[in-house]
């Protein structure tokens, strides 16, 4: 199956997906978003590999904010930094493609920011017509890149977290309000209401009743 470009999802849902299932609805479905210090300061890290730059180096050819879609999975997106190093042996040239995306904090416990990374691999393999066997995480605490396999596992869980993606995509609908450890460092905390009895209500409605109940106070 080959989707249409209208029907490209952004690649950047998948982590959301995976960090929260709601948050990534609250923002891709009901189009919300609210900044926190944690947000600041992964911009202010991001700032710049989300500036299009080409440098070349000795062996090195480095894109920075590289336009990356796959039309086969369907998904459309901007890789950080994308190194394309190049290699002599026996009279023959070769080239590794390697993916690196930036991220502020520390490696985390589940696999989100790994599926990221792999699905911007699956993009360039299929733009590229190569294979791609690494990449790594840059995080900004450890300030040092960590290297991630794309092996049958990682690959297979990165396809069933779009089709997931999708399915949630294509209902239209928000799931259900969860408070979790992860709900602290959300910025969407406020849209969200974890805490609040109709946990599944949407932004649309909460944000309407808010009107109502500042118009009947005027």
């Amino acid at each position: 199956m080959t989707f249409q470009e209208d029907e490209l999802l952004a690649i950047s849902a998948l982590q959301h997906y995976l960090f929260c299932p709601r948050q990534c609805a609250l923002i891709h479905i009901e189009q919300a978003w609210a900044e926190n210090h944690l947000t600041m300061e992964g911009l202010i890290l991001h700032e710049k590999a989300d500036t299009p730059t080409h440098e070349t180096r000795p062996g090195v050819r480095v894109e920075r904010a590289l336009p990356i879609r796959s039309l086969e999975l369907g998904l459309i997106g901007k890789a950080d930094v994308v190194e394309f190093r190049k290699s002599d042996s026996a009279n023959k040239s070769t080239e590794t493609i390697v993916p690196v995306e930036y991220k502020r904090g520390r490696p985390k416990k589940n696999d989100c920011d790994r599926v990221q990374l792999c699905a911007q691999a699956l993009c360039l393999e299929e733009m590229c017509a190569t294979e791609i066997t690494e990449g790594a995480l840059f995080y900004g605490t450890q300030k040092r890149r960590t290297s991630v396999s794309f092996d049958e596992p990682l690959r297979q869980r990165t396809k069933d977290t779009i089709v997931q993606l999708r399915q949630m995509i294509e209902s239209g609908t928000s799931p259900p309000a969860v408070r979790t450890p992860a709900c602290k460092k959300c910025s969407l905390i406020e849209l969200c209401l974890p805490d609040a009895t109709d946990g599944s209500r949407s932004v649309s409605r909460f944000m309407s009743r808010q009107l109502a109940a500042h118009l009947q106070e005027e």
